[in-house]
Order: structure tokens, then C-alpha cells, then sequence
């Protein structure tokens, strides 16, 4: 019998009280929808529209969230199992859109290129606790326009792994839908077994833009895996308390679960609450604070209750460098994301209040991962574990060293360090005297000179080049 820590930030009733109010708001005050599209799906259904106001019914949500699926498949670039998305199943990557990136041999702060893309890819691609991929930047050396499809192209000749992204807008979706379909096989191979996921952002309080809506209805249409969250500002665009921004959050994504399900029923969807505090201070949304922690884990319990696989956030801070303020904001973050059971848990190497992507920070805490997975872990009860038999046979000042017992059980029951140090300082000062930051610097380059991920197919890396250099040149001819 395992005995597992039991973690939990809302009673049962209290995450009831957020999803009742959710529905309150949408069903009397709505939403406003920006999508004549959109407006026909939610109006054919009985939702009231007048003008850009939608307003849902709740029997209608709770419709729609009985059809959404609460697993979803997905598998990676060669088609095996990857994640079983939904339930508690916990999976852990980096997250998206830093504008600026820590160079990963210099460590200067730079805006972020291509190449950080890639290089960030190849190192989630090798990092046992890295689950899916994302691009940890928003590049700027390419046409900015295209910057979302160019960073999918990155990703995808540099890992094997899921691949969780964005869009700026549908017709970019449709080219990086276009991408990941050449590399599958075709759409349909690319439906059947889904290793791209694309995140949508609606606009709090109630805000839901044509871009959004586009991109929502084109992945439910092509049966793609979609993430529809807001990105709340506690005390800015929803109110500064907790448990009133979720209840925004949690309405503002089922009303697009809803429109989702209109389009296609049983369209695969990933719903959240995800945001945090403006600090008054300074200004800024924390990405670090621990009102941030309890909002996502409150989100993350709310949408268990409604069995709607759910998106999350860690390995985040507001730091400026990699030092113990990052270490310490980012290990609470893994913590209570995988102790709460976030499936989809992005944002790992978020630096600089979200605008700086660092890889470094990244290998850090894939190994602050692997810690927060053993302790979550438990405790492991019967009798080989109580191991009786072998206590009475070592007796008084026995040594379990060498007892066969031991040798069995090792490996498993005690976590085994990679970049945290545990010999004696003699040892430590010989090999280097190093920091942790440092020794994980010393790994990440280790990492990127030693892995190579499977590469693709040379017909259809060929496939690949024909389709950018057709929507780079298709970019150019607009313009002329």
C-alpha cells in the first residue's frame, strides 16, 4: 500500500461556491464576443446575444462540459504514448513568449532568436522531467508576424516531445497545423494521434477577441487539442482577491469550452484559471508571489471537480538572475503544481516577471522536479517495505550495507541527485568548489554537446523547408 501526501488548497464546498458563480456570471452578465462566427454557434444554442454580449445558460455549460473529453491523448512526433492528460496525471514543460532570453553560453540577456528556440528544444528533449516542449521565447529575428510558426518549425526538427505552442492569429494556426500534419503524415494521422497542442488566451474580465475565438473554433473543427485560459492580473483585470479573479477565470474558460463543444462535440479541451497579484509596489504582475501559487492551485482543483483536464503553471520567478530567489519561488511552484495535480504544467525557465526565458533556469529545476516527485511520491507500506525479516536478522548495531535487501530497494526508495551536492567538503572543494548554478551550467552545456534528439526524415525535413519558405515568401508578396 502506498500512502501518498494529501494536499489540497479549497474544500470541496468552497470550489463548488467558484464554479456556481462562474455560471452566475456567464448566464447573467456574459461575456463579449468579438466573432460573427462565434456569435451564430452560441446564438443557435439558445445563449442570448445582443451585440457583442453573450450570455450563456448554465444548463448549457453544464452540457457542454458533460460532452468535453476529461482524458486527452497525446502521444509524441513518432507516434507513441506520451500523456494521458486529464485525472491527476501530472506533466511538466517550459512555457512561452519571453521576449528576451539569457544567451545560453554567455548568459547575456538578449532579445531572443530563432536558435533559442531550438536550443531550448534540445535540451527539454534530453531532460528526464521535461514532458512536453515549448518554446521558452518569443523570437525577434525572424518576420514578427510569423514568429509563432517559426518557433514550432524550431521545435519540431529539435525534439520528439509534445509540443505545446501559440498563435498569433488563425492563419498562422493553419500553417503550424500544416507543419505538424507534413511530419505526421497528414491531418488525419496528426487527429489520431495528437502530439501538438495550441494555447488560446481570452482577454479579462470577459473579453473574448476574434483572434482568440478563430484560433479556438479552427483547432475544435480540426479535432486539436486546445488550451483556452485567461492570464489574470489580480487587482487589475479581475478582482484582487483569490477566490474572486477564479471566478472570472474559471467563466471567462468555459465560455470557451462551450463555444468549443458547439463547433465540434467532444472537441479535446484544456480549461484554467491561471494569473496572479499586481504588486502595488512596483506595479508589475508577480509571477514569484504565493497568491500566484494558491490561484493556479486553486484553478487547478476547480476544474478537477468539473473533470475538465486542466492547465497550470511553475518553475517560475521574478528574479533577474539565477540565485536562491528563483530556486526558492520556482521549488513552491513545482510543489504545490504537482501536488494539486496540474496536467499540463508550463512556464519552467520563466524569469523576470514572465519577460525573460532562461534554459539554465530550466535545468535547475528539472532537477527541483525530480524532488518534488519523490516526496509527492509517498510513503511505500507492506511487508517487503516494513522489512521485518530483515531488521530481526541484523539484530542489535546491525549494518544494512551490504544486506541483499538493500541492494534490492535502493535505487527506488532514495532519490538519486544530479546537480545537488551531497559529498564532503574536501571532495566538493577538489572538483571545483562550484555553486549549483554553476554545476548546472556545466551540465546544460554537457547536455547540448552529448543529446541529439531522433532527427525527421530527410523527405520530410524537405516538406518542412517548402512550407516555411512558402509562408516567408507569402509574407514578403503581401507586403509588396
Amino acid at each position: 500500500m502506498n500512502t501518498r501526501p494529501i494536499f489540497e488548497v479549497m474544500a470541496s464546498e468552497n470550489r463548488q461556491a467558484v464554479i456556481d458563480q462562474a455560471f452566475r456570471l456567464l448566464e447573467t452578465n456574459g461575456v463579449s464576443v468579438f466573432s460573427e462566427d462565434a456569435k451564430k454557434y452560441y446564438a443557435g444554442s439558445g445563449c442570448t446575444v445582443d451585440g457583442d454580449n453573450v450570455k450563456i445558460p448554465a444548463a448549457l455549460v453544464k452540457k457542454c462540459i458533460a460532452s468535453a473529453p476529461s482524458i486527452i491523448e497525446m502521444f509524441d512526433r513518432t507516434g507513441k504514448p506520451a500523456m494521458h492528460v486529464g485525472g491527476r496525471n501530472t506533466y511538466v514543460g517550459p512555457g512561452p513568449t519571453c521576449p528576451n532570453f539569457f544567451d545560453i553560453y554567455t548568459g547575456e540577456r538578449r532579445p531572443a532568436r530563432k536558435n533559442d528556440a531550438a536550443l531550448t528544444a534540445r535540451l527539454a528533449d534530453g531532460l528526464k522531467h521535461m514532458d512536453f516542449v515549448m518554446s521558452l521565447v518569443m523570437i525577434g529575428d525572424t518576420k514578427k508576424e510569423l514568429a509563432d510558426i517559426h518557433e514550432v518549425d524550431a521545435m519540431i526538427r529539435n525534439t520528439t516531445k509534445p509540443i505545446v505552442t501559440w498563435a498569433f492569429n488563425a492563419k498562422n494556426l493553419q500553417t503550424i497545423i500544416d507543419l505538424c500534419a507534413a511530419v505526421a503524415g497528414g491531418l488525419e494521422q496528426l487527429q489520431e494521434k495528437p502530439f501538438l497542442m495550441v494555447y488560446c488566451e481570452p482577454t479579462t474580465p470577459f473579453i473574448h477577441s476574434k483572434d482568440a475565438l478563430e484560433k479556438l473554433m479552427l483547432l475544435a473543427k480540426n479535432n486539436i487539442p486546445c488550451i483556452y485560459t485567461p492570464g489574470m492580473i489580480m487587482g487589475a483585470t479581475a478582482p484582487v482577491t483569490i477566490a474572486g479573479a477564479m471566478t472570472v477565470g474559471v467563466a471567462d474558460s468555459l465560455a470557451g469550452l462551450v463555444l468549443s463543444q458547439l463547433v465540434r462535440e467532444g472537441a479535446p479541451f484544456v480549461g484554467g484559471a491561471c494569473g496572479g497579484p499586481m504588486d502595488m509596489k512596483t506595479m508589475q504582475h508577480s509571477y514569484g508571489a504565493p497568491e500566484w501559487i494558491l490561484l493556479h492551485a486553486g484553478s487547478t482543483e476547480v476544474f478537477h471537480q468539473l473533470d475538465i483536464p486542466v492547465f497550470s503553471a511553475a518553475g517560475c520567478s521574478d528574479s533577474k538572475i539565477e540565485d536562491a530567489q528563483a530556486a526558492s519561488e520556482a521549488m513552491l511552484q513545482i510543489f504545490s503544481a504537482l501536488a494539486t495535480g496540474g496536467n499540463i504544467i508550463h512556464d519552467i525557465g520563466f524569469m523576470d516577471l514572465g519577460i525573460t526565458g532562461s534554459a539554465l533556469h530550466m535545468v535547475m529545476c528539472d532537477e527541483l522536479i525530480g524532488q518534488a516527485k519523490r516526496f509527492l511520491r509517498g510513503i511505500d507500506v507492506d511487508e517487503d517495505h516494513l522489512a521485518e525479516e530483515v531488521i530481526r536478522e541484523a539484530g542489535p548495531g546491525g549494518n544494512y550495507l551490504a544486506e541483499e535487501h538493500t541492494m534490492e530497494y535502493f535505487r527506488d526508495e532514495v532519490w538519486f541527485a544530479n546537480l545537488v551536492s551531497r559529498e564532503n567538503h574536501e571532495t566538493w572543494s577538489k572538483n571545483g568548489g562550484k555553486t549549483m548554478t554553476e554545476r548546472a551550467r556545466d551540465y546544460m552545456l554537457h547536455l547540448l554537446e552529448t543529446h541529439t534528439p531522433q532527427p525527421l526524415p530527410e523527405d520530410i525535413t524537405a516538406v518542412l523547408d517548402r512550407l516555411m519558405k512558402e509562408t516567408d515568401d507569402g509574407f514578403r508578396s503581401r507586403l509588396n
